[in-house]
């Protein structure tokens, strides 16, 4: 006797693999795993330090060092002959005119101006994190050797301009030194002989008394940090701050590398089992479409993929990382009862590896349901933009609650409110990939439904001018729809597109059809019994060619080609058989099928058949509306059209209950208004 291994369903393959690349992308060091707050109790055992590491001072200290520095950083300039001597080569050679003969002195003079030193009139640039240049002192490095000197010891190039003019204007009064300058270009050829020597300048800022340290001692190994119990104070959690940084940065994991590897593997297991109960436990039915499930899992684990690359490459750049996008990428193509379950799960790895996870998690969590709900009414156009501003703002919320609570450094602010603003923008930005991910995955977004169910659109109009009762009869079926679709959480958008292009197949013949003829059109007089049938079940295959024709969704397609299943053409079926025709030979007054599969491929069906037996119906009391509907829909189970779908018995109850109240709603009986006596109306 064999015994026979039980088989893994197919839905936890998908699973196995998303598991096994959570724990490649799964961090391979330790994490300073401690959540601390200023004000607070460290509630932790006493903290000892592991290892020799520097007291890092805040930007506001830095930068409060910095603004007492006074003369700040000074610059160093190199004294250049040459420049002179190209200078004084080029007046000697000037053509004064008629002032010729002052070319000695001018040489003269200039020899004095630039003995000093002549400097740009701009400032030149430093690194943000050297400070500001001084304008008070400056250093000149001539003949090897460097010494400061008072900034108004040497002129800037338009005080030398000036400078030379008065001293000529002093020994020549009667010349006018304006029309002197500006005939003869003296002016430009004034040029700058202190050089900048940025290289020599940050090298000796460095070396100087002045230079700011970014460290402000060290804490040695098996020192003490913080005691249990003991108060979070600035300067206590400036140390944790240190400690927690330089641990990130150089210190490894020392333990047994098998309990890491085991840690990461029970993590990663931890978080596929949420993500697998999040998506049972709201829609099981989700296991059942593979193109949607293999989204879902794709979306979760660039999500994931995401969140590890940052947190090792660049992790002071999270709050850039626009994940709210990632709840309408799962928003485009699942009801919110999935969606936020999943999200959930999907940011779960920021809670659990980002030194900032707590703050992010709220941040991301509290946003995204927020654009979940904003996103549905400023999703297009310009108002995208109206609702990355909203999702800003709160983000921003949340990042002020968290700083509120937990005051310190007010420098970097601006940093991340910058990258919380591009990150919001980036949501936006990101969207269109949804159209992307609906070819790959051969799904229908709820954008795309929405557009098809415009009756705007040329196809719909085509049919409305071509088979204007077809049409009617449609849009009467998708109201239908509508109504028992809400009733029972079936997909509705979707739900109404079937709705609208079910019967997309009888504008190829409209004549055939019963709703677009005329008094005068008897189409069918003339044709057997069996002929009629066939033109009649056409419209089925001609609908699926026009559904490729115009590329409208397979699942779209899915409900013309089973809105009737396997049923009969009754009418003609039966005046076959009156006429004594072969009950053996019936095969060409059935369509091809397929049945229903779906929950709301069997709303389609039922409504479809109930409106159209429905205009025939002269009484709509509540008794009869319930004997009708309830014909219908037995009728269709023992002809095992329902056999295959995915509907319980509990639905189709609230389906049949659903359109016996929607019969007598729409069918009321109206008032006969009474006639005016001696009227000729």
């Amino acid at each position: 006797m064999q015994i026979s291994t039980p088989k893994i369903p197919g839905r936890f393959y998908p699973l196995i693999l998303l598991f096994a690349v959570l724990v490649l992308l799964m961090p391979r060091t330790a994490k300073f795993n401690y959540d601390y707050k200023k004000g607070s109790t460290w509630p932790y055992e006493t903290l000892i330090s592991q290892f020799d590491f520097p007291i890092l001072k805040t930007e506001d200290q830095i930068q409060a060092e910095r603004d007492e520095a006074g003369e700040g950083v000074i610059p160093y300039y190199r004294f250049s002959e040459e420049v002179v001597s190209t200078v004084v080569r080029n007046v000697q050679s000037l053509d004064l005119g008629a002032w010729n003969v002052l070319r000695p002195t001018v040489v003269t003079r200039l020899g004095d101006v630039y003995a000093k030193g002549v400097l740009p009139d701009g400032k030149p640039k430093l690194d943000r994190e050297l400070g500001q240049l001084s304008d008070q002192v400056i250093c000149i490095q001539r003949n090897k050797r460097a010494q400061r000197y008072p900034r108004t010891e040497v002129y800037l190039v338009s005080e030398a301009r000036n400078e030379l003019m008065t001293l000529l204007a002093r020994s020549y009064p009667s010349v006018n030194m304006d029309s002197l300058f500006r005939r003869s270009g003296l002016s430009e050829l004034i040029v700058p002989n202190l050089i900048y020597d940025r290289g020599m300048t940050e090298l000796s800022h460095a070396e100087s008394s002045d230079y700011i340290s970014p460290t402000m001692g060290y804490v040695r190994a098996d020192e003490k940090i913080v005691s249990k119990g003991e108060i979070i104070t600035a300067e206590v959690a400036q140390m944790l701050d240190s400690y927690k940084a330089e641990y990130n940065k150089v210190f490894g994991y020392d333990g047994p590398r098998a309990l890491l590897y085991l840690g990461n593997v029970l993590l990663a297991l931890m978080l596929v089992a949420l993500l697998y109960l999040a998506v049972f436990m709201s829609n099981p039915v989700v296991f059942q479409d593979r193109n949607r499930y293999y989204y879902l899992l794709t979306v979760w684990l660039l999500a994931a993929a995401l969140t590890f690359v940052m947190e090792r490459m660049a992790p002071s750049l999270m709050y850039l990382l626009p994940y709210p996008v990632f709840a309408l990428y799962l928003q485009a193509f699942f009801r919110k009862r999935v969606v936020l379950p999943v999200y959930i799960v999907l940011l779960l790895p920021l809670l659990i590896f980002d030194g900032n996870g707590m703050e992010l998690f709220v941040m991301f969590l509290l946003s995204g349901a927020v654009t979940l709900v904003t996103f549905e009414r400023l999703g297009k156009g310009w108002l995208q933009f109206l609702n990355a501003a909203i999702l800003f703002g709160v983000e921003l919320l949340v990042f002020l609650g968290f700083r509120f609570i937990d005051v310190g450094s007010t420098g970097t602010w601006w940093i991340s409110l910058i990258q919380i603003f591009v990150g919001a923008l980036l949501t936006v930005a990101l969207y269109p990939l949804i159209y992307l991910f609906e070819r790959l995955f051969n799904l229908v977004s709820v954008t795309r439904l929405i557009e098809l169910s415009d009756t705007s659109n040329p196809l719909l109009k085509e049919m409305s001018a071509k088979a204007p009762g077809t049409f009617q009869h449609c849009l009467q079926v998708m109201n239908m729809v509508d109504a028992v679709g809400r009733a029972v959480d079936a997909d509705v958008p979707l739900l109404r597109v079937g709705a609208l292009y079910h019967d997309i197949g009888k504008m190829q013949n409209p004549l055939c059809f019963v709703e677009n003829q005329t008094g005068a059109v008897q189409y069918h007089q003339g044709k057997t019994p069996q002929e009629s049938a066939q033109d009649i079940i056409r419209h089925v295959e001609d609908g699926v060619a026009l559904a490729e024709e115009h590329r409208l969704p397979s699942v779209v397609a899915d409900f013309i080609r089973t809105h009737h299943g396997t049923s009969a053409a009754a009418y003609f079926l039966n005046q076959y058989l009156n006429a004594a025709g072969d009950p053996e030979d019936t095969s060409a007054f059935y369509y091809a099928g397929p049945k229903p599969t779906t929950k709301e491929q069997v709303i389609l069906m039922i409504c479809d058949s109930i409106e159209a037996a429905s205009r025939t119906q002269k009484e709509f009391t509540s008794e009869a509306c319930h004997r009708f509907v309830e014909s219908m829909v037995d009728a269709k189970e023992k002809a095992g059209q329902l056999e295959d779908a995915d509907i319980t018995i509990h639905e189709l109850n609230v389906v049949k209950s659903v359109l016996k109240t929607y019969l007598q709603q729409i069918y009321h009986a109206r008032i006969a208004y009474p006639r005016r006596k001696g009227s000729q109306a």
